[in-house]
């Protein structure tokens, strides 16, 4: 087997847990994902009886994306980049705006090997985790290694920083 074989059952054995736990709650999930282009959402829609659970996800790429489909405004985009907590909390609000569910991640990042700078640089990943009527957790972390290693540590914090979301 190989490591992304081993890494994916990881995440998700991790997005079962979650799913029990969102089913427990009679919550649905929404994803808003950049860096990691949809990972989390197949993550999730790799569990059998996902549909329980899990409502949709939105690959917003583009800054335009991010404002068409989740209301990111243009000022947060060009005040603090499209990768800050701003933006992220901004997409995970947005994603429970746009689909009407309970709970969200929203994920934006430099995964690399180019588009790094001395502010943002390659590894550097922001995070919103959000339920309706509340405001987003945000955190940003700086993740090690190439392309595929910090998507995949992305999707692994965000289905913890979700498992931690509902345990509140």
């Amino acid at each position: 087997m190989n490591d992304l074989t081993e890494i994916q059952q990881q995440l998700e054995a991790t997005a079962q847990l979650l799913g029990g736990k969102l089913r427990e709650q009679g919550r649905q999930l929404v994803t808003a994902e950049s860096c990691t282009g949809g990972w989390i959402a197949q993550t999730a829609t790799a569990i059998p009886g996902s549909s329980a659970w899990f409502d949709r996800g939105y690959v917003t790429y583009s800054n335009r994306a991010k404002m068409e489909i989740l209301a990111v405004p243009e000022t947060v985009l060009v005040k603090h980049g499209a990768v800050s907590t701003q933006t992220a909390a901004a997409m995970a609000a947005g994603a429970i705006g746009a689909s009407g569910v309970d709970v969200s991640v929203a994920v934006t990042g430099v995964a690399g090997p180019d588009g790094g700078t001395p502010d943002k640089p390659v590894g550097m990943v922001c995070f919103g985790w959000c339920l309706r009527d509340a405001d987003p957790v945000t955190r940003v972390v700086q993740f090690d290694g190439d392309r595929q290693s910090v998507r995949a540590q992305t999707v692994a914090m965000a289905l913890d920083g979700l498992l931690e979301l509902i345990a509140i």
